[in-house]
């Protein structure tokens, strides 16, 4: 869903220009930003019924990426293969499922790392699937066909289809065996809504790692759990769930007024997107509560000036690698 506007060169990623302490200091003894301190007094999300309010977030986010369809908004995400070296250091067939694909930003550098890694791509909206596609095809030094499968879905609101990973499946490998769906139903696999599947396989068997590049944020705070279980569960015992997204006190969250909170942590823009603000406790327990161990977690803190007016600009966002256990030998 979520497409990062202000992401800085790939050199300046991962560093440690400031110490989040030392921001954190600051901004909770800055009586002008009190309000982004308060206690909420709504539950998070509190914009609504569940299923309502997630319909309607999955409306802006479409409404976001019809207006930004341009190719000047198209910034290769290069940094996620220093980030996450995992994604280049597979030798064999690497299955890849990049949650919130946007235009493709992130899924070019992860084809580009890789000859045999596979991507399945998902997004609410089908003029964005639609621009990832072309953006892919064009793009030029990878040979890509068969490699990029992106498909609609609301994954805020739908379960994984079960061309990922059956049910069955989930059973023999050590899943919970959970169905994560609203209704009890699922989406069974075929050859309609996959196309690259086989005539005789149940699923694809999982995925070696799931991608959540701000995307978590874009959904109501009272979803994530529910969408950290659903990643989970399509992927392989050892598998990883690579996590980046913004950090608590980023300079984006200073800049929303007190009438945009709408939980804590959490803000509606003008156009109705949302976006969350994750400290490392929030992020290490919604993760951890959905059965996954914890490798990396830090706050990733950038400086950098803003060409145009020469303002200082303190970027927070957080990184996660987080894995699935492999199954207790019985």
């Amino acid at each position: 869903m979520a497409e990062e506007a202000e992401e800085e060169d790939e050199a300046e990623y991962h560093s440690r220009d400031f110490a989040w302490e030392d921001l954190r200091d600051e901004i909770e003894s800055d009586a002008s930003l009190s309000h982004h301190l308060l206690s909420s007094s709504l539950p998070s999300s509190s914009i609504g019924s569940s299923s309502t309010s997630s319909s309607i977030d999955a409306d802006a986010w479409r409404s976001f990426h019809h207006r930004h369809s341009t190719g000047r908004f198209f910034k290769e995400r290069r940094y996620l293969l220093k980030e996450f070296p995992e994604l280049v250091s597979c030798c064999d067939s690497v299955k890849v499922l990049e949650v919130g694909c946007g235009n493709g930003s992130t899924v070019l550098p992860i084809l580009r790392a890789g000859r045999n890694t596979v991507v399945y791509g998902c997004d609410c909206s089908e003029d964005v699937l639609e621009r990832a596609k072309e953006i892919v095809s064009a793009a030029k030094g990878i040979h890509i066909k068969d490699r990029f499968h992106p498909f609609l879905l609301d994954f805020s609101i739908h379960s994984f289809p079960e061309w990922l990973v059956c049910s069955s499946c989930q059973c023999s490998l050590g899943g919970k065996c959970v169905d994560f769906s609203l209704d009890g139903h699922r989406e069974k696999p075929s050859k309609s809504n996959a196309p690259f599947m086989g005539e005789d396989q149940c699923c694809i068997g999982g995925v070696d790692f799931v991608t959540l590049i701000f995307t978590l944020s874009a959904v109501p705070f009272d979803k994530m759990s529910l969408i950290i279980e659903r990643c989970a569960s399509t992927l392989k015992p050892g598998g990883l769930i690579l996590f980046r997204d913004y950090g608590l006190y980023d300079m984006t969250m200073l800049r929303f007024s007190p009438d945009q909170r709408v939980g804590s942590r959490e803000y509606m823009r003008s156009d109705g997107t949302l976006s969350y603000f994750f400290s490392l406790d929030v992020a290490r327990d919604l993760f951890c509560a959905a059965g996954l161990v914890t490798l990396e977690l830090e706050y990733c803190c950038i400086r950098s000036v803003n060409r145009r007016n020469g303002k200082t600009m303190r970027r927070v966002w957080v990184h996660g690698k987080f894995q699935k256990p492999m199954p207790n030998p019985s």
